[in-house]
């Protein structure tokens, strides 16, 4: 009988981030540019000419921070450094548009085949080239700081304190208003902090995080709603006869609740070390999580459905890969910044369930993706049920490469 994985061994942990990148490196690199995105189970690449922007960024972001963890293998380091630069051309020549200075969501044979211009695309833009400089890829900086300029041109909100959502290829706003891009955006500002130590990417993360997690939350009775109209009043209604839908799901993400208060906790040292007020960091942190899991939690099969109602009825029972992951790091990072016993418990719950055992043997996270998920039928027979960016294939041979890590090791 095989061992279960030892989700407190940092060996393991290492282990597995190295087999994860052994499964991509170097099958994932087209040497025509950028990465391929669509694998099956056995490497096979299913589709080599459709390209996503997410995945083309996290791309960047995992080959970056892949250096950064094995820098005792100069070989190995070097290849990553390489592949990051690789990724980053085709980010700057085929992605970017010089004219706009907007990014194409997707591509097809090297040409836009979707010029909405999304600012949660834009948050990992900028976390690509914020972890890249990070690894030592200096002509990254400029690079930030021209993204930084694009945000405010573009997408920011001064009066909401708040990214706007998306555009039209000729920057025509939707009234859509969505808290997902403006919690990435919080991530790429903090990792930005990080990467260059200039204190206004930590200023817009902490406002971003206050706005969110205080102001708008404050609206939904203390959780974070997904979705907003023009005015950042919370639109109910916004696919509330599709809460399945993969990309804005009605109701409320237990997952992003947690991703939150992991967020909330990567920012508190670094706010404290500005001087600024971090009193109410650990107690929203604290409240999202223990909530979404009080919540979203199966009791009978184990893991966190991917969605609960305003009542607190579980509106959505799929199991999201990337929803324990974070919960995952949320409860370690709770843990280890009050010693109390309940985060910890809940560290071992996630690890040791049946959703928690499959984020390694051979699946989601080894060498599938962050929209993987278990049904609660399917838990029984452990299979799993593929989504893809935009393309899939026949159900159990395929997953895109739009990796979520965690940001401990980092990222999300």
């Amino acid at each position: 009988m095989t061992a279960a994985p030892d989700f407190r061994s940092p060996d393991f942990l290492r282990e597995h981030i190295a087999q994860t990148m052994a499964f991509y490196h170097p099958r994932a690199i087209d040497p025509a540019g950028g990465f391929f995105h669509y694998f099956k189970d056995d490497g096979t690449i299913y589709d080599l000419t459709h390209r996503h922007l997410v995945s083309s960024t996290r791309f960047v972001f995992n080959y970056a921070m892949a250096a950064l963890e094995f820098a005792n293998d100069a070989a190995l380091q070097r290849e990553y450094l390489d592949a990051a630069r690789h990724g980053l051309r085709y980010l700057r020549e085929v992605h970017r548009d010089p004219a706009t200075g907007g990014y194409a969501w997707t591509l097809l044979d090297g040409r836009p085949d979707d010029r909405t211009n999304h600012a949660y695309g834009v948050a990992f833009v900028l976390l690509a080239y914020a972890t890249a400089r990070k690894a030592g890829i200096f002509e990254a900086a400029a690079w930030m700081d021209e993204t930084w300029a694009l945000l405010e041109r573009r997408y920011w909100d001064a009066d909401a304190g708040l990214y706007r959502d998306e555009a039209d290829a000729h920057w025509h706003f939707s009234d859509y208003r969505g808290q997902n891009a403006n919690m990435h955006m919080c991530e790429a500002m903090i990792a930005a902090y990080q990467a260059s130590n200039d204190e206004r990417y930590l200023d817009r993360a902490l406002l971003l995080a206050d706005h969110m997690t205080r102001r708008q939350a404050a609206l939904a009775g203390g959780l974070v709603w997904e979705h907003y109209d023009a005015q950042w009043r919370i639109d109910r209604d916004y696919h509330r006869d599709d809460p399945k839908h993969l990309f804005r799901p009605w109701g409320f993400q237990p997952g992003h609740q947690t991703e939150w208060a992991k967020l909330l906790l990567l920012m508190e040292p670094l706010l404290r070390e500005r001087g600024h007020d971090t009193g109410w960091l650990l107690p929203t942190a604290r409240h999202l999580f223990d909530t979404a899991l009080a919540r979203a939690w199966d009791r009978e099969h184990g893991g966190i459905c991917y969605g609960f109602a305003p009542d607190g009825s579980v509106c959505d029972d799929d199991k999201y890969f990337w929803v324990q992951a974070e919960s995952l790091v949320a409860a370690a990072l709770l843990h280890a910044r009050t010693g109390e016993p309940t985060h910890d418990e809940w560290y071992r719950r996630l690890s040791a369930s049946r959703v928690g055992q499959h984020l390694v043997p051979n699946w989601c996270f080894a060498r599938h993706t962050w929209n993987w998920s278990m049904t609660t039928a399917a838990q029984a027979a452990t299979r799993m049920r593929p989504c893809a960016w935009r393309r899939t294939a026949a159900p159990g041979t395929g997953s895109t490469a739009a990796t979520r890590s965690t940001s401990t090791a980092r990222a999300s």
